[in-house]
């Protein structure tokens, strides 16, 4: 059994690495469609492998396979730990990034670098797992970079246009920040406990003092902030649809911003101790979902909204953390990467049948024209709002209620935060729903911007929608391929909430059976079953609001008024928040300027007034004294004999001097 599970760890990571490589270095030689096979089988062939590794997971388990990094009492092998947590992350990313690779071979087929992008694809997967499956911190780190280069690689992927490439560099900067936290908490923990073993840090807590914890766990809070887009670092996210479509639902839904939570949640047992570090991972989510859910309500970019959506959905899984609450933080995670995945290859199709148009505001009527697109992004809608019934309405109450559960103040409000985050995540779910796909075409006051928005993609953008006309087609076609993709992850995502039913519909869940003898997800105790009811009546009256508040808004008569009063000049607080808060302008603000300001100093006043002035200057100095005796060689005989007179002179006077002296 040891050996079957050694094999199968290895094939996990192996073979999306091996197809990553084979699409670099042979794929653009041959036939596209041998590249994109590959490319798809790699990842199918992962699921596979780790399908077999659950069907054969009995208890948690330790490979090593080679020695790494070993000097003096330093050892970090490549070693892969498997245990619940690991496992269910894994067969969520391979299934999900499976169905994202198909996608992506009816999404990509007219660009011409389908080579690197299947290959950078590939290895993105690798380094996700990578950091999952890692059983020390160096070889997470490894991962953890990993994720940080392909996104960087892959956001900037149309780098003809300097905005796509600029948004790369953005989210590569941006999540160095959370990066270096990071890495300084990792070296401190090896400096302190003499290890960097996750099972082994994870049961060392206690030998060190409570401030020490803190400390800790505050550097890993600003390293999982980084890579999961949380206040403050949560600039770069938005940005980041400057890539292909099936990137967005790939880095959103199953990679790189999960990593934040996980590394929260597997490092948990050794944090967890300290009350102020799990106060400020709940606060940090509960503001970041708050936060963001403002910001997606006013936003035109179909792909802005989903990344919004993201950090607010995110923020909740943090807040789970704070909470506590490891099972339903975790829950939340695998329920959002179904539909989250859905609702951004649903936006790829709506950006693909348009020509790449993404403003909202210039779409309309999708339904009757993309009918296989709607009915599954409807799915992902009613998850990302949490309708009642859906997997996203049952994640997002079991962390609502554990927060509510811890009681106080503090959790007191962000327990209402969370419900009004809830309010705002439906309103804008359903604005986008009802603008894209209902009513009519969009009409002719939307041809033109609004603040400068426009596509972010490497396509050029049509200017609208354009309406029906007599004899045209009602549906727009697309490859079969990426309408296909979007069913099992409707069904998973709508049907989700079986993963981990509330205690007075399931006396066990799934999913805390499974998870619950780790450190640290163990359930302490159900709430009374009326407490949990009373708590999704409140979560499904929220819900309900937001629905009909965007009815209200944006079908039927007031559909156009609206659509054309936020068409028009926007007020400041829309702008506010269109700008996601001003936190580009806060950043450019008291660091970019300063740091601006300090490098001119430097430059002008130190390297080329100081440095080189005095080096100039003392150049002009020598220079001038030597042209004082090059001056008297001009060649005229008036000045030589002037010359030589004074040079006799001066030899007379020595002379007389000398005998006077004697």
């Amino acid at each position: 059994m040891h050996l079957t599970m050694k094999l199968y760890l290895v094939l996990i990571l192996l073979l999306p690495l091996l197809g990553g490589l084979f699409n670099a270095l042979v794929g653009s030689k041959l036939p596209r469609r041998v590249g994109e096979t590959v490319a798809c089988a790699a990842i199918w062939g992962s699921f596979a492998c780790s399908v077999m590794a659950f069907l054969d997971f009995t208890a948690p388990v330790k490979i090593e396979y080679a020695s790494w990094l070993s000097d003096f009492d330093f050892k970090a092998p490549i070693a892969l730990y498997l245990d619940q947590l690991s496992l269910s992350l894994a067969l969520m990313i391979t299934f999900v990034c499976g169905l994202i690779h198909l996608h992506s071979v009816g999404y990509m087929q007219d660009d011409p670098a389908f080579a690197r992008y299947f290959a950078l694809l590939n290895i993105f997967v690798f380094a996700m797992l990578t950091l999952v499956l890692a059983e020390n911190l160096p070889l997470l780190y490894l991962g953890w970079e990993g994720v940080g280069f392909c996104s960087y690689a892959l956001i900037g992927f149309w780098s003809t246009e300097e905005k796509n490439a600029t948004a790369g560099r953005k989210a590569f900067i941006v999540t160095r920040i959370g990066d270096t936290a990071f890495g300084i908490a990792m070296v401190w923990m090896f400096q302190l406990f003499g290890t960097v073993s996750i099972s082994e840090l994870n049961g060392m807590g206690f030998l060190m003092p409570a401030g020490v914890i803190t400390a800790l766990g505050i550097l890993l809070l600003i390293g999982a902030a980084g890579k999961s887009a949380q206040l403050p670092l949560s600039v770069w996210l938005p940005d980041a649809m400057a890539g292909p479509t099936p990137v967005s639902a790939q880095i959103h839904a199953a990679t790189m911003v999960t990593a934040g939570v996980y590394l929260l949640a597997r490092m948990f047992p050794l944090i967890g101790s300290s009350p102020l570090t799990l106060a400020a991972i709940a606060l940090t989510g509960g503001l970041t979902a708050l936060y963001a859910a403002t910001c997606a309500c006013v936003q035109r970019d179909l792909k802005r909204i989903l990344a919004y959506s993201t950090i607010s959905q995110i923020g909740y899984m943090v807040l789970g953390v704070g909470a506590g609450a490891l099972t339903a933080s975790t829950f939340h995670l695998l329920t959002h990467a179904f539909f989250k995945a859905l609702l951004f290859l649903g936006a790829g199709c709506v950006i693909t049948a348009l020509h790449h148009q993404q403003d909202i505001f210039g779409m309309g009527g999708l339904k009757r024209r993309l009918p296989a697109v709607y009915w599954p992004f409807l799915a992902g809608a009613l998850c990302l709002a949490g309708f009642p019934g859906s997997g996203g309405f049952f994640s997002k109450d079991a962390i609502l209620a554990a927060v509510f559960e811890q009681g106080g103040p503090l959790y007191g409000t962000l327990f209402a935060l969370g419900l009004l985050t809830a309010l705002l995540t439906s309103f804008y779910t359903f604005r986008m729903l009802f603008v894209v796909f209902h009513g009519e075409s969009a009409p002719p006051f939307m041809k033109g911007g609004l603040w400068g928005i426009s596509s972010v993609s490497g396509h050029q953008q049509i200017p609208l929608n354009p309406p029906l006309v007599k004899g045209e087609a009602k549906t727009l076609h697309l490859p079969a391929v990426m309408t296909l993709t979007l069913i099992p992850l409707a069904l998973f995502g709508l049907l989700g909430g079986l993963l981990n039913l509330p205690a007075y519909l399931a006396e066990h869940g799934l999913l805390s059976g499974f998870l619950g003898t780790l450190p640290g997800f163990a359930v302490a105790g159900h709430a009374a079953h009326a407490n949990e009811v009373i708590l999704q009546i409140m979560a499904a009256t929220a819900c309900l609001l937001g629905l009909g508040l965007a009815w209200s808004r944006y079908t039927g008569e007031r559909r156009a008024a609206s659509l054309a009063t936020e068409s028009g000049s926007a007020p400041f607080h829309i702008r506010f928040l269109h700008s996601g808060w001003m936190l580009d302008d806060l950043y450019r603000l008291i660091l970019i300027r300063p740091f601006v300001w300090l490098a001119r100093f430097f430059w002008k006043g130190i390297d080329q007034g100081g440095i080189d002035g005095t080096l100039d200057g003392l150049a002009r100095f020598t220079l001038r004294l030597g042209e004082l005796p090059a001056a008297w060689s001009n060649g005229r005989v008036a000045t030589a004999l002037i010359a030589l007179a004074g040079g006799v002179a001066a030899v007379l006077g020595y002379v007389a001097w000398q005998t006077l002296a004697g």
